[in-house]
């Protein structure tokens, strides 16, 4: 079906990203979804992106080119392109700084994963809020900065945010090969995909994951 939408119309973008969503090759995902984005982007307009920018998602019509470019993003970064994958999720916070799509949960994943620290700290001062990703992501900041008084503060409201994330971190339970398409808030479900985001930026922060481990024992 996605085939024959296209047979119909090159410019349908939701065509290229369940095509890409259907392939095993990262790099033909990266591929498609790149089609998806510019053929989504064509089929918008540049003046509708000059008027709309800022309350894209609010816009049904934007939301194919939305999912393409975020779609975009996760590949760029499995493929190692990580500038470009952050470049890619700035430009959809700034189309939709209300983030629908929870952008912010993998551009702070990644910002820290790169030791963007500056910016990751930008961010979190931009989204504060009290889910698992904002939380465990604060108390870990807090700790590269040698400031442990805010760590553990931190490393505190993220367990009551979500107590099943450092078993998964610390390697007692295994991340999930197959992450689930839905998560529930404090679910062991949410902690998996925590886990599989921020795994990289625990263990390359060095005695990060013992402090944690200390911390959650106490």
């Amino acid at each position: 079906l996605a085939r024959k939408a296209l047979v119909l119309s090159p410019y349908c973008a939701d065509a290229y990203n369940l095509l890409a969503e259907d392939t095993s090759s990262l790099e033909e995902r990266m591929n498609l979804y790149q089609l998806g984005e510019e053929m989504g982007r064509r089929a918008i307009g540049d003046l509708f992106f000059k008027r709309n920018a800022g309350h894209f998602w609010g816009l049904v019509e934007t939301r194919p080119y939305m999912r393409s470019l975020q779609g975009l993003a996760e590949s760029s970064w499995e493929s190692g392109l990580r500038q470009e994958a952050i470049a890619h999720c700035r430009e959809l916070l700034r189309l939709n700084p209300n983030d629908n799509q929870g952008i912010r949960y993998q551009l702070i994943q990644y910002l820290l994963a790169e030791g963007m620290d500056k910016e990751a700290e930008e961010l979190l001062s931009r989204y504060e809020e009290g889910t698992c990703f904002m939380l465990y992501s604060e108390a870990l900041l807090a700790y590269r900065k040698k400031d442990n008084t805010r760590a553990a503060g931190a490393l505190r409201e993220a367990l009551k945010s979500n107590a099943h994330v450092p078993p998964y971190l610390l390697g007692r339970k295994a991340i999930p090969v197959l992450l689930p398409d839905f998560y529930s808030p404090g679910s062991d479900e949410e902690a998996g995909i925590y886990a599989d985001m921020a795994i990289e930026a625990w263990k390359e922060t060095p005695d990060a994951l013992h402090w944690m481990a200390g911390q959650v024992r106490s």
